[in-house]
Protein backbone atom coordinates (compact mmCIF):
# COMPACT_ATOMS: atom_id res chain seq x y z
CA UNK A 1 0.00 0.00 0.00
CA UNK A 2 1.17 3.52 -0.74
CA UNK A 3 1.07 6.25 1.91
CA UNK A 4 -1.88 7.81 0.10
CA UNK A 5 -3.79 4.52 0.16
CA UNK A 6 -3.08 4.11 3.87
CA UNK A 7 -4.29 7.63 4.62
CA UNK A 8 -7.45 7.05 2.63
CA UNK A 9 -8.14 3.74 4.41
CA UNK A 10 -7.78 5.37 7.82
CA UNK A 11 -10.02 8.27 6.81
CA UNK A 12 -12.74 5.97 5.45
CA UNK A 13 -12.56 3.85 8.59
CA UNK A 14 -12.99 6.72 11.07
CA UNK A 15 -16.77 6.38 11.56
CA UNK A 16 -16.26 2.75 12.58
CA UNK A 17 -13.24 3.74 14.66
CA UNK A 18 -15.21 6.33 16.64
CA UNK A 19 -18.03 3.85 17.19
CA UNK A 20 -15.57 1.20 18.40
CA UNK A 21 -14.09 3.70 20.85
CA UNK A 22 -17.54 4.72 22.05
CA UNK A 23 -18.49 1.08 22.75
CA UNK A 24 -15.28 0.49 24.66
CA UNK A 25 -15.44 3.69 26.73
CA UNK A 26 -19.02 2.88 27.72
CA UNK A 27 -17.76 -0.15 29.68
CA UNK A 28 -16.70 0.81 33.25
CA UNK A 29 -13.64 -1.45 33.22
CA UNK A 30 -12.17 -0.30 36.55
CA UNK A 31 -9.83 -3.08 37.69
CA UNK A 32 -9.37 -1.72 41.23
CA UNK A 33 -10.37 -3.72 44.31
CA UNK A 34 -13.93 -3.00 45.38
CA UNK A 35 -15.21 -2.53 41.82
CA UNK A 36 -17.24 -5.06 39.89
CA UNK A 37 -15.16 -7.53 37.89
CA UNK A 38 -17.88 -8.12 35.29
CA UNK A 39 -17.29 -4.90 33.29
CA UNK A 40 -13.55 -5.58 33.16
CA UNK A 41 -14.19 -9.00 31.66
CA UNK A 42 -16.74 -7.45 29.30
CA UNK A 43 -14.09 -5.03 28.05
CA UNK A 44 -11.64 -7.90 27.52
CA UNK A 45 -14.23 -9.72 25.43
CA UNK A 46 -14.90 -6.64 23.30
CA UNK A 47 -11.18 -6.08 22.71
CA UNK A 48 -10.91 -9.69 21.61
CA UNK A 49 -13.70 -9.20 19.08
CA UNK A 50 -12.22 -5.94 17.80
CA UNK A 51 -8.80 -7.48 17.17
CA UNK A 52 -10.36 -10.41 15.37
CA UNK A 53 -12.40 -8.03 13.20
CA UNK A 54 -9.19 -6.12 12.38
CA UNK A 55 -7.98 -9.17 10.45
CA UNK A 56 -5.69 -10.88 12.95
CA UNK A 57 -5.97 -14.64 12.50
CA UNK A 58 -5.03 -15.69 16.03
CA UNK A 59 -6.69 -13.93 18.98
CA UNK A 60 -7.19 -15.20 22.52
CA UNK A 61 -7.40 -14.16 26.15
CA UNK A 62 -4.46 -15.14 28.33
CA UNK A 63 -4.86 -15.58 32.11
CA UNK A 64 -2.51 -13.41 34.18
CA UNK A 65 -1.92 -14.69 37.69
CA UNK A 66 -3.54 -12.45 40.29
CA UNK A 67 -4.92 -10.13 37.61
CA UNK A 68 -7.44 -9.82 34.80
CA UNK A 69 -6.78 -11.51 31.46
CA UNK A 70 -4.64 -9.95 28.78
CA UNK A 71 -5.83 -10.13 25.20
CA UNK A 72 -3.19 -11.48 22.82
CA UNK A 73 -3.27 -11.56 19.03
CA UNK A 74 -0.75 -12.30 16.31
CA UNK A 75 -0.20 -12.62 12.58
CA UNK A 76 2.92 -14.09 10.94
CA UNK A 77 5.49 -11.88 9.28
CA UNK A 78 5.85 -11.80 5.50
CA UNK A 79 9.17 -13.22 4.28
CA UNK A 80 12.02 -10.99 5.38
CA UNK A 81 9.83 -8.58 7.33
CA UNK A 82 10.32 -7.71 11.01
CA UNK A 83 7.79 -8.32 13.78
CA UNK A 84 6.18 -5.51 15.78
CA UNK A 85 4.55 -5.87 19.21
CA UNK A 86 1.69 -3.44 19.91
CA UNK A 87 0.72 -2.71 23.54
CA UNK A 88 -2.14 -0.86 25.25
CA UNK A 89 -4.45 -1.51 28.22
CA UNK A 90 -8.23 -1.76 28.46
CA UNK A 91 -8.68 -1.03 32.17
CA UNK A 92 -9.27 2.51 33.43
CA UNK A 93 -8.98 4.66 36.51
CA UNK A 94 -12.02 5.00 38.80
CA UNK A 95 -14.27 7.90 37.89
CA UNK A 96 -13.84 9.68 41.24
CA UNK A 97 -16.30 12.35 42.32
CA UNK A 98 -19.18 12.20 39.85
CA UNK A 99 -20.22 15.74 40.76
CA UNK A 100 -17.05 17.03 39.06
CA UNK A 101 -17.92 15.47 35.70
CA UNK A 102 -19.77 17.60 33.15
CA UNK A 103 -20.95 14.43 31.38
CA UNK A 104 -21.35 10.93 32.87
CA UNK A 105 -17.93 9.23 32.82
CA UNK A 106 -19.18 6.03 31.22
CA UNK A 107 -21.59 7.60 28.77
CA UNK A 108 -19.11 8.71 26.09
CA UNK A 109 -20.18 12.06 24.70
CA UNK A 110 -18.81 13.77 21.58
CA UNK A 111 -18.84 17.58 21.58
CA UNK A 112 -17.14 19.57 18.81
CA UNK A 113 -14.98 16.63 17.74
CA UNK A 114 -13.93 15.73 21.29
CA UNK A 115 -15.00 12.55 23.07
CA UNK A 116 -15.48 12.84 26.84
CA UNK A 117 -15.44 9.76 29.06
CA UNK A 118 -13.26 7.84 31.47
CA UNK A 119 -10.61 5.96 29.51
CA UNK A 120 -11.29 7.74 26.22
CA UNK A 121 -7.65 8.82 26.27
CA UNK A 122 -6.00 6.56 28.86
CA UNK A 123 -5.83 4.08 27.36
CA UNK A 124 -8.72 2.97 25.24
CA UNK A 125 -7.43 5.37 22.59
CA UNK A 126 -4.34 3.16 22.48
CA UNK A 127 -6.42 0.02 22.02
CA UNK A 128 -8.39 1.61 19.19
CA UNK A 129 -5.22 3.04 17.60
CA UNK A 130 -3.92 -0.50 17.14
CA UNK A 131 -7.25 -1.85 15.96
CA UNK A 132 -7.82 0.88 13.39
CA UNK A 133 -4.23 0.94 12.10
CA UNK A 134 -4.32 -2.81 11.52
CA UNK A 135 -7.76 -2.64 9.92
CA UNK A 136 -6.35 -0.28 7.28
CA UNK A 137 -4.36 -3.20 5.81
CA UNK A 138 -7.41 -5.44 5.31
CA UNK A 139 -5.58 -8.48 6.68
CA UNK A 140 -2.42 -8.07 4.54
CA UNK A 141 0.02 -6.80 7.12
CA UNK A 142 3.43 -5.48 6.06
CA UNK A 143 5.10 -6.82 9.22
CA UNK A 144 4.61 -9.63 11.64
CA UNK A 145 2.15 -8.45 14.27
CA UNK A 146 1.80 -9.29 17.93
CA UNK A 147 -0.69 -7.44 20.13
CA UNK A 148 -0.90 -7.54 23.94
CA UNK A 149 -3.71 -5.57 25.61
CA UNK A 150 -3.39 -5.53 29.39
CA UNK A 151 -6.31 -5.67 31.83
CA UNK A 152 -4.98 -4.17 35.07
CA UNK A 153 -2.27 -1.62 34.26
CA UNK A 154 -3.76 1.17 36.36
CA UNK A 155 -3.69 -0.82 39.60
CA UNK A 156 -1.25 -3.72 39.36
CA UNK A 157 0.72 -3.56 36.12
CA UNK A 158 3.66 -5.32 37.71
CA UNK A 159 1.72 -8.59 37.41
CA UNK A 160 2.08 -8.53 33.63
CA UNK A 161 5.81 -8.01 34.11
CA UNK A 162 6.06 -11.45 35.72
CA UNK A 163 4.16 -12.93 32.78
CA UNK A 164 6.56 -11.34 30.29
CA UNK A 165 9.55 -12.74 32.14
CA UNK A 166 7.99 -16.23 32.20
CA UNK A 167 6.89 -16.18 28.52
CA UNK A 168 9.61 -14.41 26.52
CA UNK A 169 9.01 -16.15 23.20
CA UNK A 170 5.34 -15.15 23.13
CA UNK A 171 6.13 -11.42 23.05
CA UNK A 172 9.50 -11.42 21.30
CA UNK A 173 9.61 -8.81 18.52
CA UNK A 174 12.00 -6.52 16.66
CA UNK A 175 10.14 -3.36 17.66
CA UNK A 176 7.56 -2.65 20.35
CA UNK A 177 5.00 0.15 20.27
CA UNK A 178 3.60 1.35 23.59
CA UNK A 179 0.49 3.41 22.82
CA UNK A 180 -0.03 4.72 26.36
CA UNK A 181 1.47 8.22 26.15
CA UNK A 182 0.79 11.28 24.04
CA UNK A 183 1.81 14.69 22.76
CA UNK A 184 2.46 17.85 24.78
CA UNK A 185 -0.32 19.60 22.86
CA UNK A 186 -2.84 18.65 20.21
CA UNK A 187 -1.11 18.65 16.83
CA UNK A 188 2.39 18.72 18.38
CA UNK A 189 3.84 15.28 17.51
CA UNK A 190 6.27 13.68 19.93
CA UNK A 191 8.02 10.43 20.70
CA UNK A 192 8.59 9.74 24.37
CA UNK A 193 12.19 8.80 25.10
CA UNK A 194 12.09 8.84 28.90
CA UNK A 195 9.61 7.51 31.47
CA UNK A 196 9.74 8.05 35.19
CA UNK A 197 9.30 4.98 37.33
CA UNK A 198 6.84 4.81 40.19
CA UNK A 199 6.72 3.53 43.74
CA UNK A 200 3.93 3.78 46.30
CA UNK A 201 3.20 2.73 49.85
CA UNK A 202 0.84 3.30 52.75
CA UNK A 203 2.21 4.76 55.98
CA UNK A 204 0.32 4.34 59.26
CA UNK A 205 0.91 6.25 62.49
CA UNK A 206 -0.48 5.07 65.86
CA UNK A 207 -0.30 6.93 69.16
CA UNK A 208 -3.18 5.77 71.39
CA UNK A 209 -5.24 2.67 72.05
CA UNK A 210 -8.24 4.59 70.73
CA UNK A 211 -9.36 8.16 70.05
CA UNK A 212 -9.94 10.26 73.18
CA UNK A 213 -11.85 13.46 73.99
CA UNK A 214 -9.88 16.51 72.83
CA UNK A 215 -11.12 18.59 75.77
CA UNK A 216 -10.09 16.12 78.44
CA UNK A 217 -6.85 14.92 76.81
CA UNK A 218 -5.87 17.41 74.09
CA UNK A 219 -2.60 19.23 74.77
CA UNK A 220 -0.87 16.18 76.27
CA UNK A 221 -2.17 13.13 74.39
CA UNK A 222 -0.21 12.70 71.11
CA UNK A 223 -2.39 13.22 68.04
CA UNK A 224 -1.65 10.63 65.32
CA UNK A 225 -2.91 12.94 62.59
CA UNK A 226 -0.71 15.83 63.75
CA UNK A 227 2.29 13.50 63.82
CA UNK A 228 1.58 12.21 60.33
CA UNK A 229 1.16 15.75 58.99
CA UNK A 230 4.56 16.75 60.40
CA UNK A 231 6.16 13.72 58.78
CA UNK A 232 4.60 14.33 55.37
CA UNK A 233 5.44 18.03 55.25
CA UNK A 234 9.07 17.18 56.07
CA UNK A 235 9.38 15.44 52.69
CA UNK A 236 9.75 18.82 50.90
CA UNK A 237 11.60 22.05 51.59
CA UNK A 238 9.97 25.47 51.54
CA UNK A 239 10.35 25.72 47.74
CA UNK A 240 8.71 22.32 47.22
CA UNK A 241 11.90 20.41 46.39
CA UNK A 242 12.15 16.83 47.62
CA UNK A 243 14.49 16.83 50.61
CA UNK A 244 14.89 13.07 51.16
CA UNK A 245 18.60 12.13 51.13
CA UNK A 246 19.44 10.03 48.08
CA UNK A 247 16.68 11.44 45.88
CA UNK A 248 18.73 13.94 43.94
CA UNK A 249 17.31 16.07 41.07
CA UNK A 250 18.36 15.37 37.48
CA UNK A 251 18.44 17.15 34.13
CA UNK A 252 16.55 16.43 30.90
CA UNK A 253 18.14 17.26 27.50
CA UNK A 254 15.15 19.04 26.06
CA UNK A 255 12.35 21.46 26.83
CA UNK A 256 8.87 20.98 28.24
CA UNK A 257 6.00 23.41 27.77
CA UNK A 258 6.47 27.03 28.79
CA UNK A 259 5.52 27.93 32.34
CA UNK A 260 2.34 29.76 31.35
CA UNK A 261 1.20 26.85 29.18
CA UNK A 262 1.94 24.45 32.01
CA UNK A 263 0.04 26.57 34.53
CA UNK A 264 -2.98 26.62 32.22
CA UNK A 265 -2.88 22.86 31.62
CA UNK A 266 -2.47 22.10 35.31
CA UNK A 267 -5.11 24.62 36.35
CA UNK A 268 -2.77 26.42 38.74
CA UNK A 269 -4.66 29.26 40.41
CA UNK A 270 -3.61 32.87 39.91
CA UNK A 271 -1.07 33.90 42.51
CA UNK A 272 -0.08 30.32 43.36
CA UNK A 273 3.55 29.50 42.58
CA UNK A 274 4.89 26.39 40.92
CA UNK A 275 7.07 24.28 43.21
CA UNK A 276 10.64 23.10 42.90
CA UNK A 277 13.80 24.39 41.26
CA UNK A 278 15.30 23.75 37.83
CA UNK A 279 13.63 23.72 34.42
CA UNK A 280 10.15 22.31 33.97
CA UNK A 281 11.60 19.45 31.91
CA UNK A 282 14.02 18.66 34.75
CA UNK A 283 11.27 18.68 37.36
CA UNK A 284 8.72 16.73 35.35
CA UNK A 285 10.86 14.14 33.59
CA UNK A 286 14.26 13.78 35.25
CA UNK A 287 13.74 14.30 38.98
CA UNK A 288 11.95 12.65 41.88
CA UNK A 289 8.49 13.78 42.91
CA UNK A 290 6.59 12.76 46.04
CA UNK A 291 2.82 13.15 46.27
CA UNK A 292 0.39 12.30 49.05
CA UNK A 293 -2.48 10.75 47.09
CA UNK A 294 -4.78 9.80 49.95
CA UNK A 295 -5.45 10.21 53.67
CA UNK A 296 -7.44 8.05 56.06
CA UNK A 297 -8.61 10.54 58.69
CA UNK A 298 -12.01 11.68 59.93
CA UNK A 299 -13.90 13.77 57.40
CA UNK A 300 -14.91 17.34 58.16
CA UNK A 301 -18.56 16.40 57.85
CA UNK A 302 -19.50 14.61 61.04
CA UNK A 303 -16.15 15.23 62.73
CA UNK A 304 -16.09 14.84 66.51
CA UNK A 305 -13.91 16.54 69.10
CA UNK A 306 -11.30 13.83 69.52
CA UNK A 307 -7.55 13.32 69.52
CA UNK A 308 -6.93 10.75 66.81
CA UNK A 309 -5.31 7.44 67.69
CA UNK A 310 -4.41 6.40 64.14
CA UNK A 311 -3.87 8.11 60.77
CA UNK A 312 -2.84 6.73 57.41
CA UNK A 313 -1.59 8.17 54.12
CA UNK A 314 -0.91 6.83 50.65
CA UNK A 315 2.34 8.18 49.25
CA UNK A 316 3.48 7.99 45.62
CA UNK A 317 7.05 8.53 44.40
CA UNK A 318 7.82 9.31 40.76
CA UNK A 319 11.32 8.16 39.90
CA UNK A 320 13.58 9.37 37.06
CA UNK A 321 14.68 6.83 34.49
CA UNK A 322 18.15 6.70 36.07
CA UNK A 323 16.73 5.95 39.52
CA UNK A 324 15.95 2.71 41.33
CA UNK A 325 12.36 2.30 42.52
CA UNK A 326 13.09 -0.08 45.39
CA UNK A 327 15.93 2.07 46.67
CA UNK A 328 13.67 5.12 46.53
CA UNK A 329 11.08 3.26 48.62
CA UNK A 330 13.75 2.46 51.19
CA UNK A 331 15.02 6.05 51.23
CA UNK A 332 11.58 7.60 51.72
CA UNK A 333 10.33 5.17 54.35
CA UNK A 334 13.60 5.47 56.29
CA UNK A 335 13.29 9.27 56.17
CA UNK A 336 9.71 9.18 57.48
CA UNK A 337 10.76 6.95 60.36
CA UNK A 338 13.60 9.33 61.16
CA UNK A 339 11.41 12.46 61.27
CA UNK A 340 8.49 10.83 63.12
CA UNK A 341 7.91 12.86 66.33
CA UNK A 342 7.14 11.83 69.90
CA UNK A 343 8.10 8.17 69.53
CA UNK A 344 4.93 7.40 67.55
CA UNK A 345 4.50 3.90 66.14
CA UNK A 346 5.08 3.92 62.38
CA UNK A 347 4.40 1.07 59.96
CA UNK A 348 4.40 0.69 56.18
CA UNK A 349 2.59 -1.58 53.75
CA UNK A 350 0.91 -2.01 50.36
CA UNK A 351 4.17 -1.48 48.47
CA UNK A 352 4.16 -1.06 44.68
CA UNK A 353 7.18 -0.30 42.50
CA UNK A 354 8.12 -0.06 38.84
CA UNK A 355 11.28 1.08 37.11
CA UNK A 356 11.66 3.98 34.72
CA UNK A 357 12.93 3.77 31.17
CA UNK A 358 15.29 5.62 28.82
CA UNK A 359 15.67 4.83 25.12
CA UNK A 360 18.47 5.50 22.68
CA UNK A 361 17.15 7.16 19.49
CA UNK A 362 18.40 6.48 15.98
CA UNK A 363 17.37 2.89 15.22
CA UNK A 364 15.43 1.86 12.10
CA UNK A 365 12.10 1.60 13.94
CA UNK A 366 12.55 5.00 15.56
CA UNK A 367 13.49 6.55 12.22
CA UNK A 368 10.42 5.01 10.55
CA UNK A 369 8.18 6.25 13.37
CA UNK A 370 9.57 9.77 13.09
CA UNK A 371 8.94 9.79 9.34
CA UNK A 372 5.39 8.56 9.92
CA UNK A 373 4.69 11.19 12.56
CA UNK A 374 5.99 13.96 10.33
CA UNK A 375 3.76 12.90 7.44
CA UNK A 376 0.66 12.41 9.60
CA UNK A 377 1.05 15.70 11.51
CA UNK A 378 2.70 17.84 8.86
CA UNK A 379 5.61 18.75 11.15
CA UNK A 380 8.68 17.01 12.52
CA UNK A 381 8.21 15.31 15.91
CA UNK A 382 10.25 16.12 18.97
CA UNK A 383 11.52 13.91 21.76
CA UNK A 384 9.94 14.36 25.18
CA UNK A 385 9.80 12.70 28.56
CA UNK A 386 6.76 11.54 30.45
CA UNK A 387 6.20 11.91 34.16
CA UNK A 388 3.81 8.96 34.24
CA UNK A 389 4.86 5.36 34.63
CA UNK A 390 4.21 2.26 32.51
CA UNK A 391 5.42 -0.76 34.52
CA UNK A 392 5.65 -3.06 31.49
CA UNK A 393 8.16 -0.96 29.54
CA UNK A 394 11.15 -1.55 31.82
CA UNK A 395 10.36 -5.28 31.90
CA UNK A 396 10.30 -5.41 28.09
CA UNK A 397 13.59 -3.53 27.91
CA UNK A 398 15.22 -5.99 30.31
CA UNK A 399 13.78 -9.05 28.59
CA UNK A 400 14.42 -7.91 25.00
CA UNK A 401 17.49 -5.64 25.05
CA UNK A 402 17.86 -5.67 21.23
CA UNK A 403 14.26 -4.63 20.53
CA UNK A 404 13.46 -0.98 19.81
CA UNK A 405 10.74 0.38 22.07
CA UNK A 406 8.63 3.27 20.77
CA UNK A 407 6.23 5.33 22.85
CA UNK A 408 3.57 7.52 21.24
CA UNK A 409 -0.18 7.94 21.46
CA UNK A 410 -3.31 10.00 20.96
CA UNK A 411 -3.40 11.57 24.42
CA UNK A 412 -2.21 15.12 25.05
CA UNK A 413 -1.31 16.96 28.22
CA UNK A 414 -4.78 18.55 28.31
CA UNK A 415 -6.63 15.21 28.15
CA UNK A 416 -7.38 15.16 31.91
CA UNK A 417 -6.34 11.54 32.30
CA UNK A 418 -6.92 10.22 35.86
CA UNK A 419 -9.13 13.28 36.43
CA UNK A 420 -12.74 14.34 35.89
CA UNK A 421 -13.80 15.15 32.32
CA UNK A 422 -11.16 13.02 30.62
CA UNK A 423 -11.30 13.67 26.90
CA UNK A 424 -9.82 12.74 23.53
CA UNK A 425 -9.57 14.92 20.43
CA UNK A 426 -10.78 12.69 17.60
CA UNK A 427 -8.64 14.39 14.96
CA UNK A 428 -5.61 13.61 17.10
CA UNK A 429 -6.71 9.99 17.23
CA UNK A 430 -6.92 9.92 13.43
CA UNK A 431 -3.42 11.36 13.10
CA UNK A 432 -1.97 8.77 15.48
CA UNK A 433 -3.78 5.91 13.71
CA UNK A 434 -2.38 7.20 10.43
CA UNK A 435 1.07 7.42 12.03
CA UNK A 436 0.94 3.81 13.19
CA UNK A 437 -0.24 2.46 9.84
CA UNK A 438 2.42 4.46 7.97
CA UNK A 439 5.07 3.27 10.44
CA UNK A 440 4.14 -0.39 10.00
CA UNK A 441 4.34 -0.07 6.22
CA UNK A 442 7.61 1.87 6.28
CA UNK A 443 9.28 -0.40 8.84
CA UNK A 444 8.14 -3.47 6.93
CA UNK A 445 9.67 -2.20 3.70
CA UNK A 446 6.27 -1.78 2.02
CA UNK A 447 5.43 -5.47 2.18
CA UNK A 448 1.81 -6.35 1.48
CA UNK A 449 -0.21 -6.19 -1.69
CA UNK A 450 -1.69 -2.92 -2.82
Amino acid sequence: MTPEEIERAVEEGMPQTVEDLRRLVAIPSVAFPGHSEAPVLEAAALVERLLRAAGLPHVRQIPIEGSFPAVFAEAPAPDGAPTVLLYAHYDVQPSGDLALWRTPPFEPTVVDGIMYGRGAADDKSGVITHVAALRAFDGRFPVGVKVIIEGQEEYAGERLEAFVEANPDLLRADAMVIADVGNPEVGDPAITTSLRGMAAFTVEVRTLDEAVHSGAFGGAAPDALAALMRMLTALHDDQGNVRVPGLEPGTFPGAALGEEEFRALAGVLDGVSLVGDGSLADRLWASYAITVTGLDVPTVTGAINAVQAVARARVTIRIPASGNARQALNDVTAFLEKVAPWGVKVSFGDFVSGSGFQIEPGGPAMNAAERALERAFGRAPRQVGQGGSIPLVAALARQFPKAEILLYGAEDDGASIHAPNERLVLDELKRIITTEALFLADYGGWHGAA
